[in-house]
């Protein structure tokens, strides 16, 4: 009764969701230009000319789920679908989300008939949208990383030949394609827009969260403080950049045996019961079918979980 009760309260609070989420999706429409100029801003920050899309949905006290803000949970969500280049309303992917928690609930408990394994198909169908973002945006990331240095040589070289750094930037853009060339030419169209060129740059570093890039926003900074040589210091800017990603391969290299074997300890149990569930069914029975069973397989995924992320916990590296 208790798990009957449990699948109608999730029902119940899916549809509530959902229908929350339709509401703020089709409330408000906005024009395309006031769209592009709100995506030119960070998430949750007040910018100039009132272009930031957030503050005005934290601020209206009209939408259903404007509370969550405070808790900085949508707001994360936002700010990770930009960064890894997925421009659509929060509400479009939490509706999403809800949808594939009620669809692996609903056929866990039709398949597996059992609440709590129910409950862990729907939430493993729901998280799905947050895997593809993250990956997504570590894909991005690592593009942009790679193009950096690059475009670092490309900057000194016109600030050599007597051009300005917006100049030297516009060429980046002309260059480089996605994800670097975007993300300059969001920061030379914000400088249009009034903002100044190291505040563009700086807001370049909240959508693109990566230390090599806070090096040139410090060196940028310094320039525009001090008045220094910026082309000497972008040259040895890349020369640090191209140390910090030798660096990185090396450790990749270096853990690279010790990854396998996270892998191989999170696999070889799956593989070794799928395998003799077709081989030997009759070894396997016991632990489908018996209760007993059924808590030691659920006993041995937790613990199987567990220690994949401490494996890849203790192999990541800070430097």
């Amino acid at each position: 009764m208790s798990s009957d009760l449990l699948i109608v309260g999730a029902a119940a609070a899916f549809v509530l969701v959902a229908f929350a989420a339709f509401w703020m999706r089709s409330s408000g429409r906005r024009p395309v230009s006031s769209t592009v100029m709100a995506r030119m801003a960070r998430p949750g920050e007040a910018v100039e000319a009132n272009i930031n899309r957030t503050d005005r949905l934290r601020s209206s006290g009209k939408e259903f789920l404007a509370r969550l803000y405070q808790l900085h949970m949508l707001q994360k969500l936002e700010e990770n679908m930009w960064q890894a280049g997925i421009y659509v309303r929060v509400a479009d992917m939490l509706l999403l989300i809800v949808m594939l928690f009620a669809t692996g609930l609903f056929a866990g408990r039709l398949l597996l008939h059992d609440t709590w394994m129910s409950l862990a198909a729907g939430f493993g169908a729901s998280v799905i949208p947050l895997v593809y973002i993250r990956m997504r945006k570590n894909k991005r990331l690592k593009a942009f990383v790679a193009q950096l240095p690059y475009a670092l040589d490309m900057i000194k070289s016109s600030l050599e030949a007597g051009h300005t750094l917006l100049r030297a930037l516009q060429v980046i853009v002309s260059e480089f394609p996605d994800p670097l060339g975007s993300e300059f030419r969001t920061a030379i169209e914000q400088s249009r827009l009034g903002l100044p060129m190291p505040r563009a740059i700086e807001e370049m570093l909240k959508r693109v969260p990566v230390d090599d890039l806070r090096l040139l926003v410090v060196a940028v900074r310094v320039q525009a403080e001090v008045g220094s040589s910026l082309a000497v210091i972008i040259g040895r800017l890349s020369e640090i950049v191209r140390t910090r990603q030798r660096l990185q391969q090396q450790i990749k290299a270096l853990t690279a045996q010790s990854r396998m074997s996270g892998m191989v300890v999170g696999l070889l149990p799956i593989l070794m019961l799928a395998a003799f569930s077709v081989i030997q069914p009759s070894y396997t029975h016991t632990l489908f079918y018996d209760p007993m069973g059924i808590k030691i397989l659920k006993v041995g995924a937790v613990l199987d979980i567990m220690g994949f992320l401490a494996i890849r916990r203790m192999l990541k590296v800070k430097y």
